[in-house]
């Protein structure tokens, strides 16, 4: 079994079946019974909208496990659904996991898919992961770059021979985006809107790099009114969105720069003619990758199924386990 642990969004890989599960990484808890009501997207419809007793908790923050407890709860919930409630053969699994993560939050991760019931845990940095599931050709002697922008990490790799030849993670993601968003809707139009809205106007009308059309996407945006405490439409447009979303662009911008920055000359110019890989939800921001090529002058692609590449990765590597074995960045452990 494969799994993408995201911030965002859960996704899991059977081998022989494929993407078999893909939900939110959303927990609701009953908080007197303390049991799980509902997971994934059932939870997340419950988002900012329960009463006091009953607790919507995203357990991954940046990447990595920021409550352990209800992390491993819906680890268990996921792999019972995949396996339809059956008492399963304890599985072997490979977790997809950010680059930049401490020793400490390695073992999270690791411990939690352990009590969620696995035999055998395998950790694989996501850049990695995403590169495989792209079609990189991550086992040649020649240079790649991924950048892997998912909901709580920006993974930025230049990959060669099975292996990270240079890797830079930075905490800003998706999840920063929206929240920038929402900031501004406060700042600008004294509008108050949920992370739902938020997230719903960043995939409508947000984008990174202008166009002619622009002036022509507009959105109406329902929110409270801060001032009057009333419900209140604003009408946004495009150019607003990708203003208020600079900030957070601009880091991921740099990372980027500063990877090209420190990489070998050889690898340099594989990267020049092959050009650069976008994968991930950030991926599918109208005009990232246009952004990319303009500030970098390398052009960059966007993978066909850029929100399952890490999945698909991890997928691959099971089905060619002996093969790929060197592509493992955490010490496995039996259970």
């Amino acid at each position: 079994m494969g799994i993408d642990l995201g911030t965002a969004n859960t996704l899991v890989y059977v081998s022989g079946k494929g993407i078999v599960l893909q939900e939110p990484s959303v927990v609701a808890i009953d908080q007197n019974e303390k049991i799980p009501l509902a997971v994934g997207n059932e939870a997340k419809q419950m988002l900012g909208r329960t009463p006091g007793n009953v607790s919507v908790v995203r357990p991954l923050r940046d990447g990595v496990i920021a409550d352990f407890d209800h992390a491993e709860l819906m680890l268990k919930q996921f792999i019972r659904r995949v396996h339809e409630g059956k008492t399963l053969v304890s599985p072997r699994i490979i977790i997809g996991i950010p680059s930049g993560i401490t020793d400490v939050e390695r073992r999270a991760v690791m411990e939690a898919a352990s009590q969620a019931g696995a035999r055998e845990v395998f950790l694989i940095d996501e850049p990695m992961a995403a590169a495989i599931g792209a079609g990189l050709p991550v086992t040649e002697p020649t240079g790649n770059m991924i950048i892997d922008i998912g909901g709580g990490t920006t993974e930025v790799a230049i990959l060669s021979l099975q292996g990270s030849v240079i890797s830079e993670s930075v905490r800003v993601a998706g999840d920063e985006l929206t929240e920038c968003i929402m900031q501004y809707m406060k700042k600008v139009h004294n509008i108050a809107i949920g992370e739902r809205t938020a997230e719903e106007i960043k995939i409508q009308i947000g984008s990174a790099y202008p166009t002619d059309k622009d002036s022509e996407i507009v959105m109406e945006v329902r929110g409270l009114h801060l001032l009057s405490g009333l419900p209140r439409n604003v009408t946004i447009k495009a150019a607003e969105i990708r203003e208020s979303m600079s900030e957070p662009l601009s880091v991921i911008i740099e990372a980027v720069k500063r990877t090209l920055g420190r990489t070998p000359p050889e690898i340099g110019s594989d990267i020049v003619d092959r050009g650069i890989m976008l994968a991930g939800g950030g991926a599918l921001l109208r005009g990232l990758d246009t952004l990319i090529s303009h500030e970098t002058g390398i052009v960059t692609h966007i993978a066909a199924d850029p929100l399952s590449c890490v999945v698909l990765g991890t997928g691959r590597v099971l089905e060619n386990f002996k093969e790929l074995e060197r592509v493992f960045s955490g010490r496995f452990r039996n259970v």
